[in-house]
Formats: structure tokens, sequence, C-alpha cells
């Protein structure tokens, strides 16, 4: 059983799918800057704000970790599972992660950022954290 709030594990998660969603754009940007598209321009233009905004969130949540003494550790990985330690207010729990899955959320995310006027929606849903006072809200 684990002694970490949902709330805050959604947090701990955000940690783990942003930097595998950020290595997913940077990946699919060099592939748009390489391919014989007509007119690239847009295509790079929306990858590069995808980023920015990621990069923004993952900031977000790395202040929030620091600031509660969170910590995230990958430790293994195989064809079928990643194993994560979390590091919580003086407990460690590990946590496996179905790769599938894994890949599954980040393509949610990618979507979810990807699509027109959704970095809204993406404040609200994909990163709980207050944005003003930097704690996730209650439920």
């Amino acid at each position: 059983m684990t002694r970490i709030p949902e709330n805050e594990r959604d947090i701990i998660e955000q940690a783990i799918y942003l930097p595998m969603l950020l290595t997913v754009l940077q990946r699919d940007l060099s592939v748009v800057e390489k391919s014989p598209f007509k007119l690239p321009k847009p295509y790079q233009h929306l990858i590069e704000s995808t980023i920015r905004e990621v990069q923004k969130e993952l900031a977000e949540v790395k202040r929030y970790l620091h600031k509660n003494n969170i910590r995230v550790e990958r430790l293994k990985s195989d064809e079928i599972f990643t194993m994560y330690l979390f590091l919580y207010k003086g407990y460690e729990e590990h946590h496996n992660y179905f790769n599938p899955r894994l890949r599954n959320r980040v393509e949610e995310l990618m979507s979810l950022y990807l699509s027109p006027g959704s970095f809204h929606k993406k404040s609200a849903s994909a990163l709980p954290i207050d944005v003003q006072t930097g704690a996730p809200p209650t439920r």
C-alpha cells in the first residue's frame, strides 16, 4: 500500500511523463526539420511552442517536488516494466510501470498538448498544481 496521496502521486507521475514527452517532441521536431514538407514552418512552430509549454510545466513540477522534498528516480527497465523509486517524506516506495502504459500515457498527453486551444485545459487536468500556491488542489 502506498503512503503517497493520489494528488501528489499525480504530480510525481508528471515528473516521469513530461520528460518522456519532451524527448518524443524533440525527436519529432528533428524529423520535421529534415522532411521534405512544402511548408515545414507551421509544424516546427507548433512543436516548438508545445515543447516550451511542456518545459514550463515540468519546471513547475520540479519546483513542487523540490519544495516538498520529494524525489523520483528511475531504477531499472526491461522490455515489459520500468521501476521507479519514489522518496516521499522519509519513505521509499518502488513502483513498476508497464511500458506500454507509459507510452500510451505519453501519447495521451501529446494529444492533449497538441489539440487546438488546449493550453488552458492542460493546466487544469494534466498538472494537478494550484499555480498560485504551488500546492495540489484538495479533492
